[in-house]
């Protein structure tokens, strides 16, 4: 992975949101019973941090090698959206919450598929 485009003068959007649906999580996770946050939080925890860390490492790279790691990074996404359904499903999520948080996640997802779209076409254009 070659980084070589210098850092953005401001915080793309989509990284905001991430960090708001992340701090959102903390408290959610603060309240999980003992045996649950070691074992589904725990998970969840580290796909939420896995995300962070790959969507900061992605505004340095290449528009290529980008596409390649947003793919990765809605991949991901998609496996949070599951783990934070299956933690309400088993009723360790109360509803009003888990509503909230699946709609941040929904709408980091829609901007990490316009991200990857629109460099996509951009990559599309340069090969015409």
């Amino acid at each position: 992975m070659t980084i070589k485009s210098p850092p953005p003068r401001e915080t793309p959007t989509v990284i905001l949101k991430e960090k708001e649906a992340y701090n959102f999580w903390l408290v959610l996770h603060r309240d999980f019973p003992r045996t649950e946050r070691f074992g589904i939080g725990q998970r969840i925890e580290n796909i939420f941090l896995d995300i962070l860390e790959s969507s900061f490492l992605c505004i340095y790279l290449q528009p290529e090698t980008k596409i390649v790691l947003l793919g990765k990074i809605i991949s991901k996404m998609d496996i949070l959206k599951f783990f934070v359904q299956l933690a309400w499903e088993s009723k360790i999520i109360p509803t009003e919450k888990h509503i909230i948080l699946s709609s941040k996640l929904e709408e980091i997802g829609k901007m990490f598929g316009g991200w990857r779209k629109g460099l996509q076409s951009l990559n599309k254009d340069k090969t015409i």
